[in-house]
């Protein structure tokens, strides 16, 4: 009965709901004073929070409704001339949860161009008569639009020339100047040293015009852009260095901003890149061969404080850590700075290289980390660090660490991976060259030599032992608890049949009778 009960009041309260909602967007097609058409607004917005309630809604006719309140229609209906912000913002607020929750609603919205009139009011974002909470939740509900809709998300980007208006919205909330084609400043503190922190509602929208960039430029490291779209990329990345470099109001807020710029950064194409070198070196920046290193200095940074802190690493780290990767790989002046940081020359060569705090520790132990992509990556940042040596490689993560970026890549029996490096020499410290012919190549440290467990055994007794380890090997393999490998002339791993293992064992054994018999003669 309890359960009939509450059925019947569930089902009453959403045929309650729908009723007041058609009723409330009754009043909304009247000409009412801006007081009665909030709080309709605001009955929607309480209403729609609830996906069960979205029915009356989501159609096209309650959208259109909504549009044209919010003043983003597109010459239809009645927009007044001096528009009354608290209604904009309390139209926006529901069109935002009312797109999220319905995917009719945002068929609709892109049938209604909803983005083409959020677009006309990006364009105003130099003009004074729009408040914080108009602009903020403009760019809410084009974020949302355009991660929900694939087609409203290429619209914006080609038709509307997305990434050209929200550059210009960026630079306008930051309140930008530009001494040069590709320098910023903050107006009013072009020179300084130290910025003072972005506000908290100029944070606020700047992360929502990051967020939409990313959606906007999603593909655009994947395909090839003309010198115009490079261009436009260009300022674009320049702004993003700024973005890089600014702090916010609290540690948390500043970290966020951060993030989001490193997100859209890893979106730009990869020549696009070079403008976090660009600016000129000032007073108190960081310099490195003659260039300012100090947004690299603050991504590695950034990179390292998530890798610290150890949660969902591909989501958090795998972004600044491919973004560093990239740019080392394309500047030389880049990559030698962070090989300074991360791979300094090796003095310590009696602990692991996995073992210890040092930004180049913490990165080996990710070349063994059971997520796939965050093993990968941290290999690769490093390969390329190493200018592609194997060499190089192996001497700073060991060939244990080494061998599954080595056999994905076909490097197994060593080499070089074709690449544009310079050819400095990899200079060595005394205590590693000391230490050199002790080092175990495997685990990368010198270790005490072992004794020999053949030593005292006949070479009767050797291969006694050598094949009965052969046809363990034989055993586990055709029962398929293990599977024998070998390196292919192609430097990569192939499958090692039995009749192979056999062989590879007598032949051993036939060469070393050779020798020791070559020995007595002598």
């Amino acid at each position: 009965i309890w359960l009939l009960l509450l059925t019947v009041n569930l089902l009453t309260l959403s045929l309650i709901s729908k009723r007041l909602g058609e009723l409330v967007l009754g009043f909304l097609q009247r000409d009412l004073q801006p007081s009665c058409q909030l709080a309709c607004l605001e009955t929607i917005r309480i209403l729609s929070r609830d996906k069960k309630s979205l029915v009356p809604f989501a159609t096209r006719h309650a959208m259109q409704i909504l549009i044209r309140h919010a003043g983003l229609s597109q010459g239809e209906g009645f927009t007044p001339e001096i528009p009354d912000l608290e209604v904009i913002v309390e139209a926006l607020k529901c069109l935002c949860n009312i797109v999220f929750n319905s995917e009719a609603a945002q068929e609709a919205g892109a049938e209604l161009q909803l983005i083409v009139g959020l677009a006309e009011r990006l364009k105003q974002c130099r003009e004074p008569q729009w408040n914080h909470d108009v602009r903020f939740f403009d760019l809410r509900l084009t974020f949302l639009i355009t991660a929900l809709r694939v087609d409203v998300r290429a619209q914006l980007a080609r038709e509307l020339r997305g990434v050209s208006l929200l550059s210009e919205a960026l630079d306008a909330t930051l309140g930008l100047c530009w001494p040069d084609t590709y320098e910023v400043a903050r107006a009013g503190f072009d020179g300084c040293s130290e910025l003072p922190p972005l506000g908290r509602q100029e944070t606020e929208r700047a992360m929502e015009i990051l967020k939409i960039l990313f959606n906007v430029t999603f593909d655009s490291s994947r395909r090839k852009v003309d010198e115009e779209e490079a261009a436009t990329y260009r300022h674009l990345g320049a702004i993003l260095r700024h973005c890089i470099m600014s702090t916010s109001e609290g540690e948390e807020r500043t970290e966020e901003m951060h993030s989001h710029t490193v997100n859209l950064l890893g979106n730009l194409p990869l020549p696009c890149l070079d403008v976090l070198l660009m600016p000129k070196v000032q007073q108190g920046s960081i310099e490195y061969i003659g260039v300012n290193m100090d947004a690299v200095k603050v991504l590695l940074e950034f990179m390292e404080k998530r890798l610290d802190r150890g949660n969902k690493l591909k989501e958090t780290l795998l972004p600044s850590l491919n973004l560093l990767t990239e740019s080392a790989r394309i500047h030389r002046e880049t990559r030698k700075f962070l090989r300074m940081k991360v791979l300094p020359p090796l003095r310590d060569v009696k602990n692991r290289p996995e073992v210890g705090n040092a930004l180049r520790n913490k990165l080996v132990r990710l070349m063994t980390h059971i997520d796939t992509d965050v093993k990968h990556c941290a290999a690769e940042f490093l390969f390329v660090l190493c200018k592609e040596s194997v060499s190089r490689f192996i001497k700073y993560t060991g060939y244990g660490n080494a061998a599954g970026l080595l056999a994905a890549r076909g490097l197994m029996r060593g080499g070089r991976d074709p690449g544009h490096y310079s050819e400095d020499e990899d200079s060595d410290t005394e205590e590693y060259r000391e230490a050199k012919p002790h080092i175990n190549p495997v685990t990368g440290r010198v270790e005490e030599e072992q004794p020999n467990p053949m030593e005292g055994m006949t070479e009767e007794q050797k291969e006694y032992e050598a094949m009965k380890l052969v046809n363990m090997f034989d055993k586990l393999s055709r029962e398929q608890v293990i599977q024998p490998m070998k390196i292919g002339a192609d430097g990569k791993m192939t499958s090692l049949e039995p009749q192979e293992l056999h062989y590879l064992a007598s032949q051993q054994f036939g060469e070393s009778n050779n020798s020791d018999s070559d020995s007595d003669a002598n």
